[in-house]
């Protein structure tokens, strides 16, 4: 069995899909395993590293993927992008579908069995597997550096011979992974730590990390997460009621965290331009769900933009700013994911369909995009 790791075409993208670390592990199960020169390059891993753990170096993304078995990618590939694999290969990657259902039909064109990572059912045998989890977690860390180094103020409360400094006031709106691990950072930084979601179970897991829970507690509100662990789409009367709750509590803050995302939908609306407004100036949102169009209605995605004395960082892929750690984790994933795939007995690649892993992840296969909800169109 090969596997193929191409450097990234995406130039804002510095994570890579495997380590020198999951290499050794790939080898261990029997594979061959070529890296393309300078893939790992931006997350600090040499191609020495790569050669010393066993990988062979393509000197070409074409080289390193002839006749490979499986694909290992960050981000989605286009069609071009994995000519040489094998009819069938695997291409594992995250491959943000929705809304792209003409490239998953170009991919499918291609001929591999395409995974998308980002799928991966939230149950207990693929918590290893859960890219969502792993990268949400280096973002929401990064959101809070970000936002201290554009405070330009201190964060800890500070008592100098020459006066008390207040401690900054944060607020995270989102409690997934993302804003868990910025509540954790914000509070191990000395900050005053508010949040809030429409999710009750969020509740007890804002407490338990030393910060105050925000919401409209009601009826609505205990009903308010979906099966899958996500928020549900509120009424408009709760609405409402929680942003005339927010509007007073966001008018307090320093820093303001905005974390959240809904899978195949635009990013929900959290902080009108009237509530920042009321921001004093030389706040800052650090606006995670950029990517998706904003929490945030003033957000431009890419850019730090100032209303009002008031800065807003929309900056995009904040886990691959963080691209040795991300990458590390994402690999790990990979390959817990890779292993189900494998033949313990033969060591080639052998796909149980029947595995709910491989079903709910699969988006192309055997020339097709099987997945109904990203086929094209008629």
């Amino acid at each position: 069995m090969r596997i193929a790791v191409p450097a990234e075409t995406d130039k804002s993208e510095f994570r890579v899909a495997a380590t020198p670390e999951t290499v050794k592990k790939f080898i261990g199960l029997g594979a061959d395993i070529a890296v393309q020169a300078g893939a790992g390059a931006a997350s600090g891993f040499s191609d020495a590293d790569y050669a010393a753990a066993g990988a062979k170096i393509g000197a070409s993304a074409q080289e390193t993927l002839t006749a490979a078995d499986i694909v290992l990618r960050v981000r989605r590939p286009a069609a071009s992008e994995v000519d040489g694999a094998r009819p069938g290969a695997a291409v594992v990657a995250m491959l943000d579908p929705f809304g792209h259902e003409r490239e998953l039909a170009e991919l499918a064109g291609a001929g591999v069995t395409a995974f998308a990572m980002e799928l991966m059912p939230r149950i207990s045998r693929a918590q290893s597997m859960d890219v969502l989890s792993s990268q949400a977690n280096i973002a929401g860390y990064r959101a809070v550096i970000d936002a201290a180094a554009e405070y330009g103020r201190a964060l800890p409360m500070m008592m100098t011979p020459a006066g008390a400094v207040p401690a900054a006031k944060v607020f995270i709106m989102g409690v997934g992974v993302a804003g868990l691990q910025a509540i954790a950072t914000a509070k191990r930084l000395g900050a005053i730590v508010t949040a809030t979601d429409v999710r009750p179970a969020t509740k007890e897991q804002v407490e338990s990390l030393g910060a105050k829970f925000v919401a409209v507690e009601n009826e609505e509100f205990k009903q308010a997460e979906t099966t899958g662990g996500y928020a549900k789409e509120m009424s408009a009367e709760y609405r409402a009621a929680q942003a005339e709750l927010i509007s007073a509590h966001i008018a307090k803050q320093d820093i303001v965290i905005t974390t959240a995302l809904i899978p195949g939908r635009p990013a929900p609306r959290l902080i009108s331009a009237a509530q920042l407004r009321s921001l004093r100036q030389g706040s800052v949102i650090v606006d995670l769900a950029a990517e998706r169009g904003g929490n945030c209605e003033l957000t431009r995605p890419g850019e730090t933009v100032v209303v009002d004395g008031v800065k807003i960082v929309g900056a995009l892929n904040l886990a691959g700013r963080l691209p040795a750690t991300a990458s590390s984790l994402y690999a790990r994933n990979l390959l817990a994911f890779v292993e189900t795939l494998v033949s313990k007995e033969s060591g080639g690649l052998s796909i149980n369909w029947d595995d709910e892993l491989a079903k709910a992840t699969c988006l192309t296969r055997d020339g097709a995009v099987v997945d109904p909800r990203f086929q094209p169109k008629a």
